[in-house]
């Protein structure tokens, strides 16, 4: 097990990449705590799958866009687990389905900023003091495609949000190295809710074709990353990005 005894945060974590990631970290030997914002029926059957596989995990609610939710957070998670090894920046704003897919671009920046960039940032920041004792890990979430580019008004808010979450990860790893390693995981297209249910087939096809790969990751293909990169194998990696894209970009 990659991940033995390691005591591990995944915000974001009662669906999609989150809830993979969660999973994949308690198979390979993690005690977990699943973050949530407001699915908690949804975190708590994280919990329960984990523990009906013989992990231990614990569910816990906190807005990682209000830092005083944050400091919670990071405080609730060190008591449950007995310290932290392995944080896991992984929530993220949905800004393509539901009533927020009909939200005012300006409302779609805002959440975006404040859920997937200063949330990240906040994290990283009060979590640090409790990693620093022994070291650790920090993981981001980017995207394939935020130095790259990619039109139209949503991927333009996406790809400017990410692409600071790049930037803030590079700067973390010198500021807290040696002592703690970070490191960012970047998806590309994967087989998530909204590939699955909101894409036109026939840009689902497009995609697929302009992918060497020729097919959508799943968030399984971004967990087995996530594993890689917190543990000890990635030992003499950090300030890197891992791109989870089937080779779509370079």
């Amino acid at each position: 097990m990659r991940l033995k005894d390691k005591r591990a945060v995944v915000t974001g974590g009662s669906s999609g990449i989150g809830r993979a990631i969660a999973e994949a970290f308690a198979r390979e030997g993690a005690e977990v705590v699943v973050n949530y914002a407001r699915s908690r029926e949804a975190a708590e059957a994280v919990v329960a799958r984990i523990e009906a596989d013989g992990g231990h995990a614990h569910a816990v609610q906190a807005d990682v866009a209000d830092g005083d939710a944050v400091d919670a957070l990071v405080a609730r998670a060190d008591a449950l687990l007995g310290g932290i090894d392995i944080w896991a920046n992984v929530a993220g704003a949905d800004i393509l389905t539901g009533a927020a897919a009909d939200a005012p671009d300006t409302h779609k920046l805002a959440r975006l900023i404040d859920v997937d960039l200063r949330g990240t940032m906040l994290c990283a920041w009060a979590v640090t003091p409790r990693l620093h004792a022994h070291g650790g890990v920090i993981l981001n979430t980017s995207w394939d495609l935020a130095l790259v580019g990619m039109g139209e008004r949503n991927p333009e808010m996406f790809a400017a949000t990410k692409a600071g979450i790049s930037g803030f990860t590079r700067s973390l790893a010198r500021s807290l190295a040696p002592a703690i390693r970070v490191n960012e995981i970047a998806p590309g297209w994967i087989a998530t809710a909204f590939a699955e249910s909101h894409m036109a087939e026939d840009y689902r096809r497009r995609v697929i074709e302009q992918t060497p790969l020729r097919r959508f990751g799943t968030p399984a293909d971004v967990a087995a990353a996530a594993v890689f990169l917190c543990s000890d194998e990635a030992a003499f990696i950090t300030g890197q990005t891992l791109k989870v894209n089937g080779g779509l970009s370079s």
